[in-house]
Order: structure tokens, then sequence, then C-alpha cells
């Protein structure tokens, strides 16, 4: 049976977690579907279309599905569903809403946050904050599934595949979009940032975040943050780098004034370098990156932001 991939997009653009997760299923099999379901979205459709592997593309366009309501995405979802094999979703804050809700009503069991897979029904995932891999294996008819984007390379462009329209329109009326506040910023987006500089309680006060700021705007990087320094209030939590935040594996990771527990690690632990700044010595954070530096972070950031 086909694999069908829930596309992860703001109705303008694809968003590059999906092409990830389209890698991951083309380790279970080789029918790839793509369903893009949303409001104006044809644009979206297209740019799917041109992804490598994928044989079909399934283009829910309606206003039901334009703020990617939960309650009204997975029933579309479990109703085309029961003619895959797999259901898979980048394990976004969107596919972590969605998925639950399609395995509920399919009734089946829902694998979340795999890093790897063995066969079309064997996986592993983290467990333990990233401190042990799981593997486990699906005995359900249909396995549902998240992929976590970091753990796979993304699927190339340049294919033409024939795009379907599906006209169910499905609205659940148990919840209805009130409003969004969108951050604008002129930095890359955290998750697909190459370069990324995070802050932790080290860094005394929101102010002391412009430090950051400054270099990340000389490496064209996102900033981020640990859990402390949002449990502070030192910065909104949209930026939160760790296990209960945003899971990145940029280039290059910055941690500054971050000691390095547990739950931060497993949101960073995948980049590909990893410098730590920090006056702390013994801090867990050394254990993990590749340079680290000790010293004040208030004499070395700038002197960093000068240098480069």
């Amino acid at each position: 049976m086909a694999i069908l991939i829930i596309a992860e997009h703001d109705n303008c653009t694809l968003k590059g977690a999906t092409l990830n997760t389209v890698t991951a299923a083309a380790q279970m099999g080789q029918d790839l579907h793509l369903l893009v379901a949303g409001s104006n979205c044809q644009n979206v459709a297209d740019e799917a279309a041109s992804v490598e592997g994928i044989s079909k593309v399934l283009l829910a366009d309606n206003s039901v599905y334009a703020h990617h309501l939960a309650e009204n995405t997975a029933q579309l979802i479990s109703q085309l569903g029961t003619a895959y094999s797999h259901i898979l979703a980048p394990a976004t804050s969107n596919g972590k809403n969605i998925l639950p809700r399609v395995a509920a009503l399919l009734d089946v069991g829902q694998i979340s946050d795999i890093t790897a897979v063995e066969s079309a029904d064997t996986f592993q995932r983290p467990i333990y904050a990233g401190n042990a891999i799981a593997t486990l294996q699906s005995l359900d008819n249909i396995k549902v599934i998240t992929v976590r984007g970091t753990a796979f390379e993304a699927a190339s462009t340049g294919n033409d595949a024939p795009i379907e329209n599906v006209d169910l329109q499905i609205e659940s009326n148990l919840s209805s979009f009130v409003s969004e506040e969108i951050a604008q910023s002129d930095r890359p987006e955290l998750t697909a940032a190459k370069v990324v500089i995070s802050g932790g309680r080290g860094m005394g006060n929101s102010e002391n975040f412009t430090l950051l700021e400054q270099v990340a705007d000389k490496l064209g990087g996102a900033v981020g943050a640990s859990r402390a320094a949002v449990d502070a209030g030192f910065v909104p939590n949209d930026i939160q780098v760790g296990q209960t935040g945003k899971i990145v594996a940029p280039d290059l990771y910055i941690a500054v004034g971050i000691s390095g527990a547990i739950q931060h690690l497993a949101g960073m632990k995948d980049s590909k370098i990893i410098v730590a700044i920090n006056k702390d010595e013994e801090a867990p954070i050394f254990s993990v990156a590749d340079y680290g530096l000790v010293a004040d972070l208030f004499e070395a950031v700038p002197e960093l932001e000068q240098k480069l």
C-alpha cells in the first residue's frame, strides 16, 4: 500500500520539514503521496509536486483547512488514511497536534519523533531526553508516525508529480480560529537556520540577549534560548531549544551561558559543530561541545562580535 505524507506549509510555501519527512517515508516504501490541506494553497501543491520520490500530490484546498485546525484536518486525514499503510507528518507543533487525533480516529497507536527507519514496521526513537534510543515495532495495519526532521536529509526537487484535487470538506465545529500573532524577524527561522546562537540563564536579563543578536546578524543565524532563560522571562518561549522546545541541528550551534541540562542537550546535540562559552569549566555543555571557551560571556561575546 501507499504512504501518505502530511505537508507542513503556511498556505504559501512548503516547509523544509516536509522534505525530511519524505526521505524517512522513502525508507518505508516507494509509492509516496503528499497531502496539501489548506486554503488558496495551489502554489504549495505545485512546489510539493516537484519533490523527488512523490508519485502523487493530493490537494484539499478549502477554507475549513485555512488555519490547520487539528479537529478539521484530523478528520480529513483519517478518512483518506484508510487507503494507506503509513501516515507520516513532521514532528512540528502542527504534526504533534494533528496526528494523535488521527491515530485515535483510526484506533491505532502513534509512534512519535522517529529518528531512524529499520524496516517498514520497525523504527527508532529517542527516550529519556535522548539518553537512550528505543527500537519499536508496530503491528498496526496503519502506522501513524511523526518524524524528527533533523535526523533525515532533505529530499531533493526536480520531480513533476500529478496533482489530484480532494473535495472532502469536513468542519467539526469543535473549535474555531480567533486570531494569531506572528513574530516578524529578518533572521532565519530557528529550526531551518544553518547557524544558531543560544543564551541561557547566564545571560542575566533580556537586554543582554542583544549581544547574541549582534553575533547572529554577523553570521546570518538565528537566536535561541534554554528553558531556564525562557522561564526567567528573558525571551519568549517560541525560541526555546530543547526537549520541550524546538529541535535544531544547524551546521554551527553556539551555546552561551548555558549549563547544558539534559533537556537542552536533547534539542541540539545533533548539531554538526557545537561551541560552548561558559565561565564554569565543569558545565555539562562542555561534554558535547566540539569547541569550549571557559570565559566570562560578557567579555567573550563582544570580542567575538568585534572580530567577526
